[in-house]
């Protein structure tokens, strides 16, 4: 129990980074499931160079 109150910041840091992370990934995620390449482009449509990028890698696995 000393150990835990001693590294109480750090293991609480850790635990908002980690969950900040997660957020992060799963709002790509979602971005790519609507359609847009995940690249941040505002209004994206699927056909910038990051999505054709994305295109070929899934073509390449089938």
């Amino acid at each position: 129990m000393e150990w835990f109150t001693a590294n109480l910041p750090t293991i609480l840091t850790g635990v908002v980074l980690a969950v900040i992370v997660a957020l992060i990934v799963w709002s790509k995620a979602k971005e790519r499931k609507r359609g847009g390449c995940g690249c941040g482009c505002p209004g994206c449509t699927g056909s910038c160079a990051h999505a054709a990028a994305a295109d070929r890698k899934k073509e390449e696995i089938r």
